[in-house]
């Protein structure tokens, strides 16, 4: 179901992308700005792990400095098939954790020392599976891909701006023919970065509920990561993390959350939806 779902919303993005193209740059327009989304999301997408370990402060570990974390994480990979990931420590009190890299063998986990000290080993079992998932299911290849389309839209938005302001020299009935579409053309360089953005936003999402449910499969049960997820719930309230707001989306909970209608632009779901999806999969048996 969130393979389907994930799939209709990078058609949905592909869709605004083409109508957006047509409407406000024709063709020239479209491959432009789309020649120019995948050039910087290939970068990224190569590049991401570095700059994802970087921006983290991540500290990479030997099985010396945590046996505890590279027994789990061996424990889960070969349950899962994958190879093991380069594993690193993130020195910050508050418990979090993210995977990077663009496919199984380039991939990497870091934890915080948090997660370590606070969490018992059916906990850290959870979350190292959940990250394990990500990598298991490609999500930063599918990250990338939704990146590339909501960045070409946001481009040819802006293409489209600055030939309204720059784009004189028309004849009158040239003007006259595009006068019916102005308007419209105006609003979707408007609406049209911001559709993107809440597609992406939903894709990232889905991935999330995804990679939970592959979690607990892999594990053979939900109740560590639920137990997780509720500390995790707890103390990001109460222990602050010094994380770029850029970075915050990789982790495995938001550092920076919000109530209300903030929700609508998180990369994450709601915590107690996802602890609700996955206490259904114990009803489901």
């Amino acid at each position: 179901m969130n393979t389907f779902k994930t799939a209709t919303l990078l058609t949905g993005l592909t869709l605004i992308l083409l109508f957006a193209g047509q409407l406000i740059a024709g063709e020239r327009g479209v491959t432009i700005a789309l020649g120019m989304a995948v050039v910087m999301n290939l970068m990224g997408y190569f590049m991401s792990d570095k700059i994802a370990l970087a921006m983290s402060g991540a500290q990479p570990v030997s099985r010396e400095q945590a046996p505890r974390l590279y027994a789990i994480t061996e424990r889960l990979c070969q349950r899962a098939g994958i190879p093991l990931p380069r594993l690193y420590v993130i020195p910050q009190p508050a418990p979090n954790a993210f995977a990077t890299g663009r496919s199984p063998r380039h991939a990497a986990v870091a934890v915080t020392a948090g997660l370590l000290e606070l969490m018992n080993e059916d906990e850290v079992e959870g979350v190292i599976a959940h990250e394990l998932a990500h990598v298991r299911n490609y999500d930063i290849l599918t990250a990338s891909v939704a990146a590339t389309l909501a960045g070409a839209i946001t481009y040819l938005a802006q293409f489209g701006h600055f030939a309204m302001i720059f784009g004189g020299g028309h004849s009158r009935d040239d003007r006259d023919d595009r006068g019916g579409n102005a308007f419209v053309a105006l609003l979707m360089i408007i609406l049209a970065p911001i559709a993107a953005t809440l597609v992406q936003l939903a894709i990232s999402r889905s991935r999330e509920y995804a990679a939970d449910a592959t979690a607990a499969r892999m594990v053979g049960h939900p109740n560590g990561l639920i137990r997780a997820l509720e500390k995790l719930g707890y103390y990001n309230k109460r222990i602050p993390m010094d994380v770029s707001p850029a970075s915050a989306s990789m982790y495995i909970v938001a550092p920076f959350t919000g109530g209300g209608w903030t929700r609508l632009f998180s990369t994450h779901p709601p915590l107690e939806q996802r602890i609700v999806a996955l206490r259904e999969m114990v009803v489901l048996g």
